[in-house]
């Protein structure tokens, strides 16, 4: 008779999980405290619906600071080729956008998707409970569940679990981190939770935040801890929002920890070399306004001059050569992330050395761990999502080699 399995959160990377699991023969049953399943993945269709990218793999997972390159397996078992297939299995149609991207075609939405990828599950007899709450483990390889609907406690038995509830941000949609009283009861150290993709707040003046408000800057380049990424940035009344911060995101984490100052460097005309730069500040000003000047010879309007009147030390831009290096190295000091809550995704959860290679729990065997469970972080771009779907395909994979093994 087939092992049961159970999914603990009906995420990205526990419905694929699932859906792996029950192809390679096994009764699997979801439990998700929430009414529906993959609310998160519905967030992530807000503002384009970004599946995954077409990087090369060596430079792919690069992109998640795995120092023991965990991900280089997870990403070479369930790539982003692999995951276009799956998704082309559900009748959903990919594309790669200009910038490497990888969006589904037609139009389709996260519900879309999630509504094909669901009635593949039921096709293949898994057994979604909604509602159910996990509270921790029990005796004999059990888990303790709470039954929202009926108020009734519940213990379960399965031959192996697969927990992926997630991290610490967007708790509407279920994702709470709750969970790491349960394991850390049993030993398990897990990394404190942290921001990540999020915004870093600026102290402006209050003259700046009546003046400016909510500002786009396009085509920019923004520099921190010998990184740089290009981009679009969004002035908002508490910082920054936008790609190139929340790449910058990890970097900025580290060094507030310590205390120390922390300071972005914003490259305004990133497609100029500075002799270029230079070269066009040498026209005359002939009485002009800093602001016309800046308009008429760099294309650079509103609210560039307010932000140098901001940020830059009196006198900065005294000379062309003075002006010419401000605009490409504006320093731009950080006093702090945005909370949790706002982060579109969160560093730190179950410590890598609490599980094997095949991401089980070295404490509690027959217990596996994917998604954002785990104590790994990427920026945006396709690779959160590639990330939580590889390694919930490399947990399926981790429990049929761990049953086989058992028999």
């Amino acid at each position: 008779m087939p092992s049961e399995i159970a999914v603990i959160g009906g995420g990205p990377a526990g419905l694929l999980a699932a859906q792996r699991l029950a192809e390679a023969g096994y009764y699997v049953t979801i439990y998700d405290a929430q009414p529906t399943v993959g609310r998160k993945f519905l967030v992530a269709g807000h503002g384009g619906f970004n599946l995954s990218n077409a990087e090369p793999l060596p430079t792919f997972e690069q992109r998640y600071g795995d120092r023991h390159g965990h991900f280089r397996d997870f990403l070479s078992y369930f790539s982003p080729t692999a995951l276009r297939d799956w998704l082309q299995s559900l009748g959903i149609s990919t594309f790669v956008g200009t910038s490497g991207r990888i969006f589904p075609t037609d139009d389709y939405k996260p519900a879309h998707v999630l509504r094909a990828w669901l009635n593949r599950l039921h096709t293949l007899g898994v057994q979604i409970k909604t509602r159910h709450r996990w509270l921790g483990f029990a005796p004999n390889q059990g888990l303790q569940l709470h039954d929202e609907a009926t108020s009734q406690p519940l213990t379960i038995y399965p031959a192996a679990t697969v927990l992926a509830l997630g991290g610490a941000s967007w708790t509407k949609t279920g994702s709470d981190g709750q969970w790491t009283t349960a394991l850390t009861r049993i030993g398990i150290r897990c990394v404190p939770f942290g921001p990540s993709n999020c915004g870093a707040e600026v102290a402006w003046s209050a003259f700046f935040r009546e003046k400016v408000g909510r500002a786009p800057l396009k085509n920019i380049a923004l520099q921190g801890q010998g990184q740089t990424v290009r981009g679009e940035l969004m002035l908002t009344e508490y910082g920054l929002e936008g790609t190139p911060v929340y790449a910058l995101t990890p970097g900025l984490r580290r060094v507030l920890a310590t205390q120390a100052p922390a300071e972005l460097l914003l490259n305004l005309k990133p497609d100029l070399s500075p002799e270029q730069v230079y070269q066009k500040l040498q026209a005359p000003r002939k009485g002009k306004s800093l602001a016309a000047y800046l308009e008429k010879t760099l294309r650079l309007g509103p609210p560039v001059p307010t932000l140098l009147r901001e940020l830059a030390p009196p006198a900065a831009d005294a000379t062309p050569q003075a002006l010419a290096e401000l605009l490409q190295r504006l320093p731009i000091p950080v006093s702090g992330l945005r909370p949790l809550e706002e982060a579109i995704s969160t560093a730190g959860g179950v410590a890598w050395e609490e599980v094997n290679e095949h991401l089980m729990l070295q404490r509690r065997p027959g217990v596996f761990v994917a998604g954002e469970m785990l104590d790994w972080e990427a920026p945006t771009g396709g690779y959160l999502l590639q990330g939580c779907f590889s390694t919930g395909a490399w947990a399926a994979r981790g429990i049929d080699l761990w049953l086989r093994h058992q028999q």
